[in-house]
């Protein structure tokens, strides 16, 4: 197996802790004299540990050889799989190259792993070839990654040489990209010291849809009309969601990514104390196939907090022209962004600044660069009310409707306040009491 691991020239970039480089290694010391064949059988169940845990983290099934590489020949970003993500092959030397890669990747897939068991009196590739997953909550696993996998598998275990290979693969990186963007919806930013940042994939990312988010019509007509016109290539503007706490500005950013996902758009969350690695993230991102969302949750800063600066100068009047695949979609509960004090407006008692009205300026040019801002307020009494009997017929409640509304009336009194989120909490108080 070693031998046509290191035959690979486009796939070839295994790190050696990766599954296959360790398992191509020790199958490579089985075929020496002086092999121990204890520390080999105590290798391959280490290798196999690590297979079935990567297996239990993305919901792999059936064949975990199979599903594994296909995993990998997914997740490989290199110059033939970003051109296939982008545009349609043509030929070339590059082909031909990357054909030898597949013929080698075609052979591993078909490895016989029956010898090496006897070998080593072992049934660990017999099982893993054969695997039934236990039943489990989808939760547990990033489903997009797990379906995209298997179904790759299932498509080149139909493959009948390289060439198959080709098209099988080729055809995937088309329909739906490669690397981590192409697996994932949602991104969060981890600082790796130095300036270096890595794009870490959030794998149990809420399912919601828009519908789940009872009210707030014109709202979410904006939200969606503008994402369409975004994903669709047309001009589309940056949108801040701005207005009371639990109304379900960050619901409706979830929904727009989980309703438009298919269609290429992905999200990346930063966080205030990251604004100065927004240079690094988009032009990490703008070369890529699909349309981001860069999202900022409860965006506010304080009087002495001078990151918005970094926010506005991504946003526009920087140097450099803002990619057309990007958009910044921020939630914020103050209108205005920035924490405001009558000295921005006092001409007269602010001694450290002679130009008081700039400051002012200063601070209201950051929402004015959202070129769609969308007001969420709390519900009036009557719209608390349709929002909880709404949700209690979509959980199932069997509960009178004069006796749930009383009680989410005195429910709502001492847990906040009229809002969404406080109907949402009455629900859940109401499901937990339930036998």
């Amino acid at each position: 197996m070693y031998e046509k691991i290191i035959q690979l020239l486009m796939y070839g970039d295994l790190t050696e802790d990766s599954i296959l480089y360790r398992l191509g290694r020790v199958l490579d010391n089985l075929n020496r004299p002086e092999a121990n064949q204890r520390e080999i059988v105590r290798e391959v169940h280490a290798i196999s540990k690590e297979l079935l845990m990567l297996a239990t983290d993305y919901g792999f099934d059936q064949n975990l050889w199979h599903n594994y590489l296909a995993y990998y020949i997914i997740t490989n970003e290199n110059p033939f799989s970003l051109v296939c993500e982008k545009s349609d092959v043509r030929p070339g030397t590059v082909n031909y190259l990357v054909e030898q890669d597949f013929k080698v990747l075609k052979e591993l897939f078909d490895f016989d792993f029956k010898p090496v068991e006897d070998k080593l009196g072992i049934n660990c590739f017999s099982m893993f070839t054969s695997y039934n997953a236990v039943e489990k909550n989808t939760q547990m696993y990033n489903k997009n990654v797990s379906e995209k996998v298997r179904k790759l598998a299932a498509d080149l275990e139909k493959a009948q040489d390289e060439k198959g290979f080709f098209q099988v693969i080729t055809d995937f990186y088309k329909a739906h990209g490669v690397g981590m963007f192409g697996l994932n919806k949602a991104f969060r930013i981890e600082e790796q010291g130095a300036g270096e940042i890595r794009f870490v994939p959030i794998n149990n990312m809420e399912v919601v849809t828009l519908d789940d988010l009872i009210g707030y019509e014109l709202q979410k007509q904006m939200l969606v009309e503008n994402t369409e016109a975004f994903v669709k290539g047309k001009k589309a503007n940056n949108v801040l969601l701005f207005g009371d706490s639990g109304t379900g500005k960050s619901t409706s950013i979830k929904a727009i990514v989980n309703q438009y996902y298919d269609q290429g758009l992905r999200m990346i969350e930063i966080y205030k104390h990251q604004f100065c690695y927004l240079s690094k993230i988009i032009s990490t991102i703008k070369n890529r196939n699909y349309k981001f969302i860069i999202y900022m949750d409860d965006l506010s800063f304080e009087e002495h907090e001078i990151e918005y600066k970094y926010l506005k100068a991504v946003i526009e009047g920087g140097m450099e022209t803002k990619p057309d695949n990007i958009l910044i979609y921020a939630t914020s509960n103050r209108r205005h962004l920035i924490k405001e004090t009558w000295n921005d407006r006092n001409d007269q008692s602010n001694e450290d600044d002679r130009h008081h009205s700039d400051t002012v300026e200063e601070k209201l040019s950051l929402v004015h660069r959202f070129g769609v801002t969308i007001s969420y307020q709390k519900p009036m009494p009557k719209e608390y009310v349709e929002i909880v009997v709404g949700l209690a017929r979509r959980a199932g409640l069997t509960m009178p409707e004069e006796e749930l509304i009383a009680q989410a009336k005195m429910w709502e009194l001492s847990h906040g306040g009229i809002s969404g989120r406080t109907a949402q909490q009455f629900i859940n108080h109401v499901l937990s009491l339930q036998d």
